[in-house]
């Protein structure tokens, strides 16, 4: 009841114009009964008893009965028409309420929930909430039909009424055990589909490693095991619903039985007329579906507040990050602090302790407009780093600065005017490559090829078939990873941000288009200002060289400080990655050069 006396209070005048129908509905309904009881008595009874009838009665009696029925009609078209609009529109409603609150949530709260379930929490589970409300101000006139029926069968006769109404205790009796029997159920249905869910959106998304690695039947099989599940859940939902729904048709229609046995009685006794039985027995028989339509409502009832506990979980999430309201000036390059940052990833059981610190007791800075290069092992927190300086997500200790101003006393969106990261990770969205780069922010095309070229795009956006209308399909389907992740930089260029973060982010390109993009980044100027500061994180020496200074991070922590030549004479673990990575990269090349021009990446190859 608290979950529909939600939609009750959001749609008070829809849900009020279909009760009215349905309760139009309803009236029409008793009021066809007193027709019926009526005809009975005035016009067929008496053509039983003189053999004829005039015109005017049966004129009469035909009114009578299509007034009713063209009211009732009405009713039932009001009824349907409010109560759909209220269903679709809560649904509307929550699905954009949970995608809301997606968004607002931090990384940190996505990390411990699978994208399945997510994907389920705001399709089935919203749907689930709002199921009942389409029967239920047909389920509200049913009510008021009964209290009519109830009023109108008493006033007739009260020993008919009173064997008449053992069938409402039945009802609510089966309903109680029907329930009991039906939440748990329902809830573990409702959890398959999730799961379900789940297991498909991380084949689709890991399509290209189970092609390669040859594991398509594992993955059917995968699924077809969760699939499995879910099937025998519904079906188990289904037995129950089965056995349900004809006890509670069955019912009425014993009332019925019972209504006619005890009025034939009552008749011969001359306790009522034949056309209060006729009145009395088309009453109940009425009632058979009106009962039924207060089981469309109970049968939905438990997926209904199963689907609403997982909504409500999702809604009164906590965890979302707190602004301020400081804003950061406009133009000039930003100056950059990490002061005492330490940071530990959440379990991914929400009741589950913190895991082992990521990130312990990091400090750097960096000047406006330099470029800061950021070294590391695999696993010592680089992407780490380069999440917190955008804040995506916020340190545990310690605080990130811009302009010496903590991000999180900046307002909301102040961080995202200020600083831009390209991720290791580039997304594509399936459209333009215009609308890649801008994505919904309104500049013009000179200043989306002013990125491009800076990104050292604009010569394969050219060659395109239609330039930079040019549709890149599903995650960038159509391009290869190196123009894939250039497109991501001029997607963060055409923002001008006055910080620039780059997350391994040219790792797909050949070394010299890196280095022209490092140096055209050096050399570019933002609208009034400076060029913007640059953290890269970075593993190419030649990249590693371009930057004004390098952090080497190790086991979480900074190991070391200075610039390239400096940390490659005093550090002793910085001079073996960088070597190891040289080193491969070299390989890399000499791989590329066997397997021939077309299989590398660079600006001559592209087409």
């Amino acid at each position: 009841m608290r979950v529909l006396w939600v939609a009750v209070k959001a749609e008070p005048r829809v849900f009020t114009l279909s009760v009215l129908a349905s309760g139009l509905y309803a009236a029409m309904t008793v009021g066809t009964a007193q027709v019926l009881g009526w005809v009975t008595e005035e016009v067929v009874l008496p053509v039983f008893r003189s053999g004829d009838t005039t015109a005017g009665a049966l004129a009469g009696a035909a009114t009578a009965i299509l007034a009713v029925a063209l009211f009732k009609a009405l009713g039932v078209a009001g009824r349907r028409f409010y109560a759909g609009l209220m269903q679709y529109r809560m649904q509307a409603r929550y699905r954009r309420a949970v995608t809301r609150q997606y968004l607002r949530l931090p990384l940190a709260w996505h990390h411990r929930h699978p994208t399945g379930q997510l994907l389920s929490n705001a399709n089935a589970d919203v749907e689930a909430v709002w199921a009942p409300i389409a029967p239920l101000p047909m389920a509200v006139g049913v009510v008021f039909m009964l209290l009519i029926a109830a009023v109108s069968i008493l006033l007739t006769d009260v020993m008919v009424a009173v064997v008449g109404f053992l069938v409402f205790p039945a009802v609510a009796l089966l309903n109680v055990l029907y329930q009991r029997r039906l939440s748990p159920v329902a809830t573990r249905a409702q959890q398959l589909r999730a799961e379900v869910s789940e297991v498909a959106h991380e084949s689709f998304e890991g399509g290209l490693v189970v092609k390669t690695l040859g594991r398509e039947q594992d993955e059917t099989e995968r699924f077809a095991e969760r699939a499995r599940a879910l099937r025998d859940a519904n079906v188990a939902v289904g037995r129950i619903r089965g056995l349900f729904d004809p006890v509670l048709e069955a019912l009425p229609n014993l009332g019925v039985l019972a209504v006619l046995l005890v009025g034939s009685i009552r008749l011969e006794a001359r306790a009522m007329t034949e056309g209060d039985l006729v009145h009395v027995a088309y009453l109940f028989t009425l009632l058979a579906w009106p009962i039924r339509a207060l089981g469309w409502v109970l049968a939905e009832v438990p997926r209904s507040v199963v689907g609403w506990k997982r909504v409500r979980g999702v809604l009164d999430a906590t965890g979302s990050l707190p602004y301020g309201d400081r804003s950061l000036g406009q133009g000039n390059a930003a100056a950059l602090e990490v002061r005492d940052v330490r940071f530990a990833y959440e379990s991914a059981d929400e009741d589950g302790d913190a895991s082992v610190n990521v990130l312990h007791d990091v400090s750097f800075s960096a000047a406006p407009g330099r470029t800061l290069a950021v070294v590391g092992p695999t696993g010592s927190g680089k992407s780490t780093l380069t999440s917190l300086l955008v804040r995506l997500v916020d340190p545990a200790d310690g605080s990130v600065l811009l302009d010496g101003v903590d991000a999180r006393d900046l307002r909301r969106g102040g961080v995202a005017e200020t600083a831009a990261l390209v991720p290791q990770q580039t997304f594509l969205f399936d459209d333009t490559v215009r609308g890649n780069v801008t994505l919904g922010l309104d500049v013009p095309d000179e200043r989306v090829w002013e990125a491009l070229r800076l990104a050292q795009a604009d010569g394969f956006v050219a060659a395109l078939p239609d330039g930079l209308d040019t549709r890149v399909g599903e995650r960038g389907a159509t391009l290869s990873g190196g123009q894939r992740q250039r497109l991501a930089l001029a997607r963060a260029v055409v923002r001008r941000p006055r910080l620039l973060v780059l997350d391994d982010a040219t790792s797909s390109v050949d070394p010299q288009v890196e280095a022209r993009i490092l140096g055209a980044l050096r050399d570019a100027q933002s609208a009034g200002g400076s060029g913007a500061t640059v953290v890269v994180v970075a593993y190419r020496k030649a990249t590693i060289a371009l930057a004004d200074e390098v952090v080497y991070v190790e086991h979480g922590r900074v190991a070391a400080r200075g610039t390239h030549a400096e940390l490659l004479e005093r550090s002793e673990g910085y001079r073996a990655l960088v070597n190891a990575y040289e080193r491969a990269e070299v390989e890399h090349q000499l791989m590329g050069e066997q397997a021939g021009p077309g299989e590398a990446d660079s600006e001559e190859a592209v087409a």
